[in-house]
């Protein structure tokens, strides 16, 4: 099999990503540790909110580093597809963690806010711009690849809801020890629950599209088609889907009619047709069936759990 350096390449970079995983695992285990002892000692419930949302973080680093690493495994008989939906589901375990975590923190403001407890203001300060600093640190080490990796961006958007909520827990610090209003301990972690609510919508919204195999987002199926019919040969389309493994590999299959031709005339249509869908579409893997009599060929996009009559009895 010749050697393809584009598989080295990737196989360094998911390298060099998955060291900087867990760089910032161990970054965020330690100061998980430092801000408990700090928030229990300042009696502050955003110190503990941030202290839990970082040891979440923990378990979604360590989710997202299992799954890259089994994202790299080959395929084989039994997974043909490889390993890249462990990516997906890495994201989904880490968005429902989010929302979880949120709904904790938003129970337990409200708590508190019946009660306001003192607060010691300088710990939260203090501690607050010590976890700015680590959290930012480690949201830079693993934005590298987060905008084309669901995985990554799980991840990224945990820390960064962790530099949100320091940034909350500073100012709630720094108003507290003006002001002496303790209630805003807890309305700041309220505030912090919501934005990381918000976030968890968007990347849950992105993962279940995936999981349902629905068309990517930025796919205009109508502009697509008349490209296609665009294509030297293509008289018609039928049966077309297009879905996503993970948020980069693009998959779409489609019957093309076309005219009685050869077999060589054949692959070269197809050829015309992959670099179309590759070019303006992302689309890389494609699986065409050419036929020179459209099956159903009002049926753009067929009903799958209902059998192909065509070929019944044959």
């Amino acid at each position: 099999m010749p050697h393809d350096d584009h598989d080295d390449h990737h196989a360094a970079d998911s390298g060099g990503v998955q060291g900087r995983l867990v760089w910032a695992l161990l970054l965020t285990a330690g100061f998980v540790v430092f801000e408990a002892v700090a928030g229990w000692k300042a009696n502050s419930l955003a110190l503990l909110t941030d202290a839990v949302h970082n040891l979440s973080d923990v378990l979604a680093l360590g989710l997202s580093w299992y799954a890259m690493r089994l994202t790299v495994q080959p395929a084989h008989a039994a997974k043909t597809f490889g390993y890249h939906r462990a990516g997906i589901l890495a994201a989904l375990g880490n968005s429902a963690g989010l929302v979880v975590v949120a709904l904790y923190i938003i129970y337990d403001a409200y708590l508190r806010l019946q009660s306001p407890a003192p607060v010691q203001a300088d710990i939260l300060i203090g501690v607050g711009g010590a976890a700015l600093l680590v959290n930012a640190f480690t949201a830079w080490l693993v934005h590298h690849g987060s905008h084309d990796d669901l995985n990554m961006r799980s991840a990224f958007l945990h820390l960064m809801g962790d530099v949100a909520s320091t940034l909350g827990a500073i100012a709630a610090g720094v108003a507290i020890r003006y002001t002496g209003l303790y209630w805003l301990d807890p309305a700041v972690s309220i505030l912090i629950a919501l934005l990381i609510l918000w976030n968890a919508k968007g990347l849950l919204a992105e993962v279940m599209d995936i999981l349902l195999e629905s068309t990517p987002r930025d796919v205009d199926m109508s502009s697509m088609v008349r490209d296609l019919m665009q294509v030297e040969g293509v008289h018609g389309v039928h049966h077309l889907h297009v879905w996503s493994i993970s948020r980069q590999l693009r998959m779409l299959s489609a019957h093309i009619v076309t005219d009685d031709i050869r077999l060589s005339e054949g692959e070269a249509l197809q050829k015309r047709v992959t670099r179309l869908l590759a070019q303006r579409y992302g689309i890389a893997h494609t699986t065409l069936q050419l036929e020179s009599e459209g099956c159903q060929p009002d049926l753009l996009y067929c009903d799958i759990s209902r059998p192909n009559h065509r070929y019944q009895g044959e």
